[in-house]
């Protein structure tokens, strides 16, 4: 075990994202537990653990300390795409894709998770995700759509968007949740499991449904009746 876990640590003194830094967190993760496990890695360095698995394909990039990035996440901008912002301590679980495109930009602040398999397209307008969120795997975060005008296939349609996705600080979006452009989601908010959000849910509420509708506040959730 000590030898297992001084092999950790003297490589994750180098890990970064250098192509020696990127190695480097290679022969650290050789010895180190899979998944969740692994988060603990991020602590050794204040460049954090990014998976050598992880793809960053990103010229405005800007990541934060101790940040962890697991197997096979995806950043991805677009020629025309916006700043990537990833704060402090924030944790991006394996399959996630995060792009930018259109003058879309992405920002997620400290704290943060993102479990696995979701996807966030910050196309046109921007995706900000604000401290100590939890996202649930399987969830979708669009900030734009295609046109729908009758007289063009819609792959030819121009994007358009109702502004802006806002998920304020605190906030919990449960498994296979879709949220849509123009939308904010309020601190302390949650968002039922399988849910569609097209509309604002204000501080503090539990929403839920297709589209999603607050069934109750916080406040009121150990209520009996």
């Amino acid at each position: 075990m000590d030898i297992r876990n001084g092999w950790i640590r003297c490589w994750m003194k180098l890990a970064g994202l250098s192509p020696l830094g990127r190695v480097a967190t290679w022969l650290a993760a050789l010895a180190a537990p899979p998944h969740k496990s692994r988060t603990y890695l991020s602590n050794l360095n204040r460049n954090g653990f990014v998976s050598p698995r992880a793809s960053i394909f990103s010229s405005r990039l800007k990541l934060g300390k101790n940040v962890f990035m697991d197997d096979r996440v995806l950043l991805y901008q677009r020629p025309d795409g916006g700043l990537i912002e990833i704060g402090d301590r924030v944790c991006i679980y394996r399959d996630t894709i995060i792009e930018t495109g259109f003058g879309g930009c992405f920002s997620i602040a400290h704290g943060s998770s993102l479990h696995p398999r979701c996807q966030f397209n910050a196309y046109v307008a921007s995706i900000q995700i604000g401290s100590d969120v939890m996202i649930a795997p399987n969830c979708a975060f669009y900030s734009y759509d295609h046109g729908a005008a009758p007289e063009r296939p819609i792959s030819e349609q121009p994007l358009q968007s109702k502004g802006d996705i806002v998920i304020g600080d605190g906030a919990w979006i449960g498994v296979g949740a879709i949220v849509l452009s123009g939308v904010r989601v309020g601190d302390g908010a949650v968002v039922a499991a399988g849910s569609i959000v097209t509309n604002d849910i204000p501080n503090n509420a539990i929403a839920a449904g297709a589209p999603a509708k607050v069934v109750k506040l916080r406040q009121q959730a150990s209520d009996r009746p």
